[in-house]
């Protein structure tokens, strides 16, 4: 996000100087740890109309899926260098439960006139996702597979190019609600006209914006190279797959034929204190390895080489917060992206840049500008209230998953949960 919103300053102004301060690397956060997955905001149609309308919100859809294909041109050649692939993404059923998750996001876009998922019977869907677990589902053409890490270095590079100055290990200690604005650093104070907070998890320390996050781990795992039983398995169309689930499990074969399997929403912090167990937590790593043999016992023998975790920035209903500090003009935001800011944050680099430029334009009157996300409760109250939360949703897709009926406190408690990667069709 940071780094889009550098490069569309930079873009539109020239002479603008422009600071990315970044407390460990560029990437270091969701942006470099995340599952690959290009996704437009096409699965939240429903809560774009919600908040927005219908012409805004098809807009908005729209605007997003342009984003992923400029990952690309901006790349060059195709968006070889970062592993970019317009492959697309396969929306599934893998239980009883989960069958037409989709059909309210469906429903919305046939009936904006969008073609956007097509529907799969079952033995397609068995077929191109290599596995007979998967039950049915939904192909949506618009989404990429990419490598995050390299898509970050490549991106960080291109900033570098059109001279914007970089600091990374340089952690912001503090900034000023003064115009200008007054960012302490251990090196040093940095004076600016316009502040951007584009942080994700982090954000949640922060007062203004507290409220409207959740800070929750999503956790990967990575096999070895294997190709040969891979290819066996049928599991060779390059797509993206996701089941149904709140605690989401998310996969794709990597370009050296590696397995990423993850699994969102598992681990929760206390206000904006991320530590250790947001970069790794190996008892976490194996239930996620659970999730993949059961999902795909024909791959038994691979091995797992690989795990790591990332902080995800949970709003309650999965749109971003894009805006400024309502008495700080000066202080702007674009955090809250719940998993899915790989592709949207293209959109959110531009409407930050028009902001900061005090641009008259689309970019600078967009309609997610300000747009509430609900709130929280305070802590501790969240904390505790997340975990008694989560352990339901745990406990009613423990038993989803295996066909059975999850007790009634469960499936009730799990309605508290907010939003996730897509709007589903209600129970």
């Amino acid at each position: 996000m940071g780094l889009w919103t550098a490069f569309r300053i930079k873009e539109a102004d020239p002479s603008c100087d422009v600071a990315i301060v970044e407390k460990d690397i560029c990437g270091g956060g969701a942006s470099g740890r995340n599952g690959g997955f290009a996704l437009s905001w096409w699965p939240k149609i429903s809560s774009l109309v919600k908040i927005c309308g219908r012409e805004a919100a098809l807009q908005i859809a729209r605007d997003s899926e342009r984003a992923i294909q400029e990952i690309a041109e901006v790349c060059g050649e195709d968006g070889n260098e970062i592993d970019f692939k317009k492959s697309g993404w396969l929306w599934c059923a893998t239980s009883q439960a989960q069958l037409n998750a989709w059909e309210s996001v469906v429903r919305i876009c046939e009936s904006l006139g969008v073609d956007v998922f097509r529907r799969i019977p079952a033995a397609e869907i068995q077929r191109r996702s290599g596995s007979n677990i998967h039950r049915e589902g939904v192909f949506d053409h618009t989404a990429a597979m990419l490598h995050p890490a390299k898509w970050v270095m490549k991106l960080r590079e291109l900033c570098l190019k059109k001279k914007i100055e970089i600091y990374e290990g340089t952690p912001v200690l503090s900034f000023s609600r003064t115009d200008p604005v007054r960012i302490q650093t251990p090196q040093g104070e940095i004076i600016a006209k316009k502040l951007v907070i584009a942080n994700n998890a982090w954000a949640a320390a922060i007062p203004e914006l507290a409220r409207a996050i959740v800070p929750i781990t999503s956790d990967m795992i990575m096999s070895e190279p294997a190709s040969e039983k891979i290819f066996k398995s049928g599991w060779t169309g390059g797509e993206g797959i996701t089941d149904s689930q709140t605690m989401v499990d998310y996969y794709q074969v990597t370009k050296d034929q590696r397995v990423a399997f993850g699994k969102g929403g598992w681990g929760i912090a206390f206000g904006g204190r991320l530590g250790r167990n947001f970069d790794r937590n190996q008892a976490r790593a194996k239930i996620v390895e659970k999730d993949f043999r059961r999902y795909y016992p024909n791959l038994k023998d691979i091995k797992i080489t690989h795990d790591w975790c990332g902080p995800i920035d949970r709003t309650p209903n999965s749109l971003p917060l894009l805006g400024s500090f309502p008495k700080h003009p000066q202080i702007l935001y674009g955090v809250g992206w719940s998993g899915n800011g790989v592709g949207p944050s293209g959109v959110g680099g531009r409407i930050l840049a028009a902001m900061a430029l005090e641009q008259k334009n689309q970019w600078s009157e967009y309609p997610l500008i300000g747009k509430s996300v609900g709130s929280f409760p305070p802590e501790p109250i969240r904390y505790v209230g997340a975990h008694f939360v989560r352990g339901a949703v745990a406990t009613k897709e423990r038993y989803e998953i295996e066909d059975q009926a999850p007790p009634q406190w469960a499936k009730l408690v799990s309605k508290l949960a907010p939003a996730g990667l897509e709007d589903k069709t209600p129970d």
